[in-house]
């Protein structure tokens, strides 16, 4: 069992007993994303913690994009609901990197690429240069950002 499972579970006994309505119904649905998770695909396997933390990040972009979609309804108590569920999920997540921080990643890659081609890469090698990143930043970083990160510099 994954890390940020464990952490879940043992959050979940103290929610319950501090009759934490909000932290239990949140809790409770990301035990159950994991759940969904491991029994997809062909048997059931264990997470790893890089999949759980995947998970988690899609969970909390629903609930923002939810949010986002009940304010454009006109239902901000619904909305509401939604972001106190995302906000209570970023305590789990990783701090995410600031910009510069970003940036000096990307650069790094970007150079790697460069030193191991002998010349400035080119958007061919962006699937790679991103994956780079991607695994340095350990789920830091928004995939989108990054690749839009890259483009900038390849282009």
């Amino acid at each position: 069992m994954g890390t940020l499972k464990t952490q879940l579970k043992k959050d979940l006994t103290a929610a319950m007993k501090a009759k934490d309505e909000l932290a239990k119904s949140t809790i409770r649905m990301a035990l159950a994303a994991f759940l969904n998770a491991e029994v997809s695909g062909s048997g059931k396997h264990e997470l790893s913690d890089a999949e759980e933390l995947k998970i988690l990040t899609k969970e909390v972009k629903a609930r923002e994009e939810s949010a986002q979609t009940y304010i454009d309804a006109g239902r901000p108590e619904l909305a509401e609901s939604e972001t106190a569920e995302a906000e209570f999920l970023h305590r789990y997540l990783p701090k995410q990197l600031s910009e510069d921080e970003l940036a000096k990643l990307v650069d790094e890659a970007v150079a790697a690429a460069e030193a191991e081609l002998g010349e400035k890469p080119t958007m061919r090698q962006m699937g790679s240069i991103v994956k780079a990143v991607n695994e340095k930043a350990a789920g830091a970083a928004d995939g989108k950002t990054v690749a839009t990160m890259v483009r900038s510099r390849l282009s």
